[in-house]
């Protein structure tokens, strides 16, 4: 999904690496692979919801354990982030046309949650933020990369991609299971994650998150697991 201060996911799968070095993303496989999508009427539903600029935090799924697309592993962790030069990276490899818009619809400081998806425990991991607004996804030009778009033109770039920067690890890792089971009491009580994308948008790799489900989230940390 990310690379490596390259370009970082939403695509038919996991995002891969870009040049930078990291991971370009995708959308989970199993949990939420983000194919592409070709339909003209996603494009337009999602051109509709970008330009609400309904949200200022985000929901970014990458994938932490090792898995070969076309001979590249699109594995890319957290870890991997901070590891970065300047713990930046770009989120490149996102094919989903919500997914790309929900990308060019993020400003700069905008936070993020950092979820590892398509492996044996997903949940949130850590935060970051945008540092770099969206901007030309290199990988979707690159014939040797798995995100190769041969429909998309240099003068008119079908796909984008934003530079993220690690902020912190989460105070304890937030499981999947553990989000569901408050969505679903949530959705009978009317809680602040009734609603949220990861359970009703579930195949997009990069997820817009109210103000109200962010804090909630972040109340987790400080929480006993449910």
């Amino acid at each position: 999904m990310p690379r490596a201060r390259k370009r970082p996911a939403g695509a038919a799968r996991p995002d891969k690496k870009g040049p930078g070095g990291k991971r370009t993303k995708t959308e989970d496989p199993g949990e939420a692979s983000a194919k592409v999508e070709n339909s003209s009427l996603q494009e337009t539903s999602a051109s509709r919801d970008c330009g609400k600029n309904l949200s200022s935090y985000w929901l970014m799924k990458s994938e932490p354990e090792s898995r070969l697309e076309k001979g590249v592993d699109v594995k890319f962790s957290i870890e991997d982030l901070r590891a970065q030069p300047k713990q930046t990276a770009c989120w490149d490899g996102v094919r989903n046309y919500q997914a790309r818009n929900f990308l060019r619809a993020m400003k700069l400081e905008e936070e993020a949650f950092f979820y590892h998806s398509n492996c044996r425990e997903p949940g949130i991991a850590g935060l970051m933020k945008i540092v770099k607004e969206a901007y030309p996804d290199h990988t979707q030009f690159e014939k040797n990369n798995p995100h190769y778009d041969p429909s998309s033109k240099e003068d008119n770039p079908k796909w984008s991609m934003v530079d993220v920067q690690f902020v912190r690890m989460m105070k304890r890792f937030i499981p999947l299971a553990e989000l569901k089971t408050h969505h679903q009491a949530h959705r009978a009580t009317g809680g602040p994650l009734k609603n949220m994308a990861l359970f009703t948008r579930q195949r997009l790799s990069v997820q817009p998150l109210t103000r109200e489900e962010f804090d909630f989230i972040l109340s987790l940390e400080e929480k006993e697991p449910s």
